[in-house]
């Protein structure tokens, strides 16, 4: 048993803003870390977060560096790949928000200095850790057709990037790793309404081996909505990734379907649960164990190699 496994992490969080906040409560919670600081360059933010949880302030992230194990990095994306960096070039695990980087030559970068240092460098791509999603995963053979619908309202929080890179990315993570092949073609088509940037988009994308994905991201929507459907040759899975439910259509028996009787339908409904405490336990489990992250560096580059081609496509149609 290595040092590491023997006593509590110490851990902090960069950025302590809607969504860091919440990371440093689960770090606390968790009995396998002790939350060490938290760090902000807003000092009366920073303060705040670490009055509320017993832990110390800072305004500067880089006098963490030599203090801790393991830390989450929950800023702007523009400043994932400098803090990162930084962290595991000095042998320090780094939960980095999704997405990764701005750029595919940062997330090479980081996944070679992870590797390097033996880092476990885990993304933020929490519907990995959605109970339906799970469930569905096991269930899923040769999917031929698969939609997805991710609506949400607008609000100023994440218009820094485009909503493919906000919120698309989360399902062209899930589907990409659901459906296992390289992407053959990719068509886009998207507006901006509300922001200086997309605030709507569809994705027509096209695997080898004949999938077809038709995935849609609005954050200018009047309703909130997480939903996937997808087609197999023998089955037809619904999940709603909001309400964490799972319906299974399939037939009964082989031969074609002429009666409602030789159909079946399995609902599964599971608890809300916590997921971003699912993610930071499986994060701080790979530390512990040297195991693979549940979503690896390559998954979040992968994620973002295609949302970055998804954003150029829609640039160019803009421009034209």
């Amino acid at each position: 048993m290595n040092a590491t496994s023997m006593h509590k992490l110490r851990t902090a969080v960069i950025g302590v803003g809607y969504l860091g906040r919440f990371h440093a409560q689960k770090y606390r919670d968790l009995s396998g870390s002790e939350l060490v600081a938290v760090a902000d360059k807003d000092p009366v933010a920073a303060q705040q977060v670490a009055s509320e949880l017993g832990v110390v302030a800072v305004d500067d992230y880089r006098d963490l560096l030599g203090r801790v194990d393991a830390v989450s990095i929950v800023v702007p994306t523009p400043l994932h790949f400098g803090m990162a960096e930084a962290f595991l070039d000095q042998g320090i695990h780094v939960l980095v928000e999704k997405p990764i980087t701005e750029t595919i030559e940062q997330a090479q970068r980081l996944i070679d200095l992870a590797r390097l240092r033996k880092c476990v460098l885990q993304v933020g791509h929490l519907e990995r850790f959605n109970p339906a999603i799970q469930a569905a995963a096991g269930l899923i053979t040769t999917p031929r057709f698969i939609e997805s619908h991710r609506l949400a309202p607008f609000k100023q929080r994440g218009t820094d990037v485009s909503v493919v890179l906000d919120l698309m990315i989360h399902d062209i993570d899930l589907i990409q790793e659901l459906v296992g092949k390289p992407i053959a073609s990719i068509d886009a088509v998207g507006a901006q309404v509300f922001s200086q940037d997309i605030d709507i988009a569809n994705a027509r994308i096209r695997f080898e081996g004949g999938c077809v994905v038709n995935t849609t991201a609005s954050r200018v929507s009047l309703k909130q909505e997480r939903k996937m459907r997808i087609f197999q040759d023998d089955a037809y899975l619904s999940i709603d990734l909001q309400q964490k439910l799972l319906s299974v259509v399939s037939k009964k028996q082989p031969g074609p379907v002429d009666s409602p009787s030789q159909v079946a339908i399995n609902e599964q409904s599971f608890e809300q649960g916590d997921a971003l405490r699912s993610e930071i336990e499986a994060f701080l489990n790979s530390v512990r164990t040297g195991s693979a992250p549940v979503v690896s560096g390559e998954d979040g580059l992968r994620a973002l190699a295609t949302a970055i081609q998804i954003t150029e496509l829609l640039a160019q149609q803009n421009r034209s």
